[in-house]
């Protein structure tokens, strides 16, 4: 079984919204912890596909524990299984990767808080749907430890903000989801705006959406560091997901 992330379409397609989902997704009795990993450094992107393929399949066949990866990139740009070439804008200000996660165009940098999200589906519920819902309300409730409402949109997968203070929209998007399922397992996950350069999104549609704009903890007047996101994401992790222990790669 592979599968991408589903589009905004089939995301919110049928009687049922995500937002009506049972948010939890916990192990099943007897499951071992997630592996809870943090890299200090930056890491290339491809290399850190090819880890999080390695782990996966490890995964898949038993012979390693779920893990949460969390890390920062370089500077760069990535294109999903539904990327459209009209909202690459500006191809030649960072590296482009091209990646097999379900959605459109994304940034990664330096400031941004991404997690890799190695699960095995079987061990919880295999169901793709309600897997997007679970991370989106970690991601909500991880916001919710620095006061910032995060909200679900039903025509697009993410977390918003509202921006009542700007003109137009009104509001912007503070994390990413990106997902591919392989033989039930997930890989790459969400990414959290802490205090990325936002004009790096300039060279892209982010996830494209062109009506609304991106914002991050920072930009919203919250002095919060890389360490204090990553309390906040492990605690909200535990409440959706289940216990984490410390992976011994960390560092």
């Amino acid at each position: 079984m592979e599968e991408t992330a589903p589009s905004p379409s089939q995301a919110h397609a049928g009687a049922v919204a995500r937002d009506a989902l049972r948010p939890l997704l916990l192990p099943k009795t007897g499951s071992a912890p997630v592996r809870w990993r943090t890299s200090a450094l930056p890491v290339p992107y491809p290399e850190a596909l090819a880890e999080m393929d390695r782990r996966a399949e490890d995964i898949a066949t038993g012979r390693a524990d779920e893990l949460v990866w969390l890390l920062e990139h370089p500077p760069l740009y990535t294109a999903g299984t539904s990327a459209h070439a009209g909202d690459l804008v500006d191809p030649e200000r960072f590296p482009i990767f091209q990646t097999g996660r379900g959605g459109q165009f994304t940034y990664h940098g330096p400031g941004q808080r991404v997690a890799y999200v190695m699960l095995d589906l079987k061990r919880r519920e295999p169901d793709v749907r309600r897997f997007v819902a679970a991370l989106e309300e970690w991601l909500i409730q991880a916001l919710d430890s620095f006061n910032v409402r995060g909200e679900r949109r039903e025509d697009r997968v993410g977390v918003w903000v509202r921006r009542p203070e700007k003109a137009g929209t009104g509001e912007d998007k503070i994390a990413a989801i990106g997902i591919r399922v392989r033989r039930w397992v997930t890989l790459h996950g969400v990414s959290l705006n802490v205090e990325p350069d936002l004009s790096h999104f300039d060279g892209i549609v982010p996830c494209g959406v062109r009506e609304h704009g991106v914002t991050s903890l920072v930009d919203l007047g919250l002095p919060v560091m890389m360490e204090d996101a990553d309390l906040a994401l492990r605690r909200a992790f535990e409440s959706v997901f289940g216990p984490t222990v410390l992976d011994p790669a960390s560092g």
